[in-house]
């Protein structure tokens, strides 16, 4: 992706953020964000292009974390504690909570997204708690299918404003709840110490 359409497509989702975009048409854009129909022109055909683009940087963000880190060697809780950290770093690019909208006007798009999103969190997921039970940190009894499964039901219920209206529950809160209802349900006594002990120096402060 060129560098200076990558930029654009950031930009197009912080002020969806601020400004709440809703269809994110050439012409909404141009009127609430400055940004030119002509300089996304360059690069997209039409509307329904612009949207998977904006997804895929979405999916692309979100993946570049397992990337720029090597988890070779690290423990599963610290693993989960630095995937958290960045998601909250760089929540307005990676989250759904940006775009979830979109589903109503652009279905297939959007279920396409969201069905490769849900994959790679799934594997990850999968991975973590596998790793976790080989380094005696999981409980050894557990479905790690299940669990994975479980996990991504949660995840999408806490973008569910009918389930948590966002006026009454932040997604810093709800995320923060999830991460560690998820450890304190699947670790042994002394990964849960160990883990009681790293939360206290992190914080899920969200970029917004």
């Amino acid at each position: 992706m060129d560098d200076h359409f990558r930029n654009l497509l950031k930009k197009i989702r912080v002020e969806a953020k601020t400004t709440k975009l809703e269809g994110f048409s050439f012409e909404e854009i141009e009127n609430k964000t400055g940004i030119q129909r002509s300089d996304i022109s360059k690069y997209v055909k039409n509307e329904e292009e612009l949207v998977q683009k904006l997804l895929e940087l979405e999916r692309q963000k979100f993946e570049e974390i397992f990337l720029i880190h090597d988890f070779e060697g690290v423990n599963a809780i610290d693993i989960l504690l630095t995937v958290s950290k960045e998601v909250a770093n760089n929540f307005i690019l990676v989250s759904p909570a940006i775009t979830v909208h979109l589903k109503s006007k652009y279905p297939q798009i959007y279920q396409d997204h969201f069905e490769k999103r849900l994959q790679f969190i799934f594997d990850k997921i999968q991975i973590n708690i596998t790793k976790g039970i080989q380094q005696g940190l999981y409980r050894e009894d557990l479905s790690i299918e299940l669990l994975a499964r479980l996990y991504l039901s949660r995840l999408i219920d806490i973008h569910n404003p009918d389930l948590f209206p966002p006026d009454k529950f932040s997604f810093e809160t709800l995320f923060a709840v999830m991460f560690e209802d998820l450890v304190r349900s699947i670790g042994k006594p002394e990964a849960i110490a160990y883990f009681e002990k790293k939360i206290k120096s992190v914080r899920f402060k969200i970029n917004s």
